[in-house]
């Protein structure tokens, strides 16, 4: 005998199919497209629940409109190296959303960049942007150009062109790049100066980033990493835990995982492993946190130089074994989808009690459900890395208004900042019934303060 359905559930098939049909559109206009695919498909899954009770989103289109770029745009970048050679690259600036800001998301210059990669940042930055709560859309850029092995000259010139094109499509209150893996202040502060001399103007605000003496926040260096240990110390608190007396292991080892390490380190935690891409160090009597800046942040140097200051530490090849050192709480800072099933199911037999993506989409889904599956407290990366965006747009709203915060000022502002997404992201969870899953409340949350955006502003 045929059991009928019930309204309800007849909604949540008609809902099911309707997400299967553009995720399948999806696939199809973006063929081999493979991150941005995995971005599209963690939201789409999550927003079902939402879908059902506001049909409104699927008849005005929202999220098809949403899922396509405003604009892709894609240029040469010719430059010469120091030995007269004439050299190209590929430049990209994907602008996905300004329903609630200027186009707004970082550049990322490292040989692994292509459409795809640029395509799933620029997605997931619709989602964090909205998060914090301040008027910036959506947006992401860069070029695979690798800085690595250059000389100042030559990222000089390199930045000087990739800027000469993409001045055409920014502005303060247009397109407000910063930066992002193999972009940092140096970069930022060649790309600005090409910038003002095209455009003849002192344009304070249309990167941010910038150096302290010229426009630049106190406190952005600092921002992802602190904003990640801020959020995670929130997600703990409800727990009845925290960052004091734990273990953790920290992957990476540039700005978000040196200054994650500082913070969680500030918390009483002690952090027992860092990597880099070509391995990891593991110090069982925590991490000294001065060499590794040394390291990174004056020498440039591998992280393997370490153990020749710490004897008791140990040094392997390879990055993934980093997730077999047993901790309390794991921050994977250093690129997406860099943590594994296999690393995933490693770490819960080790016992981890929470997961904080500093880096952006750094576990892969399957890696993302067994944490949920064996209740460790996890907190998605376009949460909890939003504290650099967030600070990013205390830049410009500093430079907006001619005035220069204090380390302190900025600092109160971001933990406010870290705490309201969490508490945004946690509400939204338990409305849509998923209490504590905050994958499906943050994306809850960010989409629908921009889909109510776009439908107020009509059909564009």
């Amino acid at each position: 005998m045929k059991v009928m359905e019930t309204g309800e559930e007849n909604q949540t098939r008609i809902v099911k199919d309707f997400v299967n049909r553009l995720f399948n559109s999806v696939q199809i206009h973006n063929p081999n497209e493979w991150e941005f695919q995995q971005a599209v498909k963690e939201v789409l899954d999550s927003l079902i629940p939402v879908l059902e009770k506001n049909p409104l989103y699927i008849n005005q289109a929202v999220l098809e409109r949403m899922i396509e770029p405003e604009r892709m745009i894609t240029f040469r970048v010719p430059w010469v190296d120091d030995k007269g050679n004439v050299k190209v690259n590929r430049g990209y600036r994907v602008q996905f959303s300004s329903a609630i800001g200027p186009y707004k998301g970082g550049l990322r210059f490292h040989p692994s960049v292509n459409a795809s990669i640029i395509k799933f940042l620029g997605f997931e930055q619709i989602f964090k942007n909205s998060l914090t709560g301040q008027p910036i859309g959506g947006g992401k850029g860069g070029s695979d150009f690798d800085p690595k092995g250059k000389s100042d000259l030559e990222i000089m010139r390199f930045c000087q062109s990739f800027m000469t094109e993409l001045s055409r499509h920014i502005g303060p209150d247009v397109d407000v790049p910063a930066g992002d893996i193999g972009v940092g202040a140096k970069e930022i502060g060649y790309m600005f100066g090409q910038y003002k001399k095209i455009k003849g103007a002192y344009e304070a605000g249309v990167l941010t980033g910038k150096g302290i003496g010229y426009g630049g926040s106190l406190g952005r260096k600092e921002a992802t990493g602190y904003g990640t240990v801020y959020f995670v110390e929130e997600m703990l608190k409800d727990q009845g835990l925290g960052f004091k007396d734990s273990t953790v292991v920290v992957s990476g080892s540039g700005n978000v995982s040196i200054y994650a390490m500082e913070k969680a380190i500030q918390f009483g935690a002690k952090v027992v492993a860092c990597s880099d891409s070509s391995g990891y160090i593991y110090d069982q009597n925590g991490i000294n946190l001065d060499t590794v800046k040394q390291l990174k942040e004056v020498k440039n140097a591998r992280i393997s130089e370490y153990i020749k200051e710490h004897q008791d530490a140990i040094y392997q090849e390879g990055c993934s074994g980093i997730w077999t050192i047993p901790c309390d709480i794991a921050l994977p800072c250093a690129t997406q989808n860099e943590l594994s099933q296999e690393a995933a199911t490693m770490l819960v037999s080790n016992g981890v009690k929470a997961v904080g993506e500093g880096a952006n989409m750094p576990s892969t889904q399957e890696a993302v459900n067994t944490f949920i599956a064996h209740n460790v407290l996890f907190a998605p990366a376009k949460a909890a890395n939003a504290g650099g965006v967030a600070v990013s747009a205390l830049e410009m709203a500093q430079n907006s208004s001619r005035l220069a915060w204090t380390l302190e000022e900025v600092d109160m502002k971001l933990q406010g900042i870290m705490k309201d997404i969490y508490s945004k992201s946690m509400k939204a969870s338990k409305d849509y019934d998923a209490p504590g899953n905050l994958v499906v409340g943050a994306n809850i949350a960010g989409f629908l303060k921009v889909a109510e955006a776009m439908i107020d502003q009509g059909i564009i």
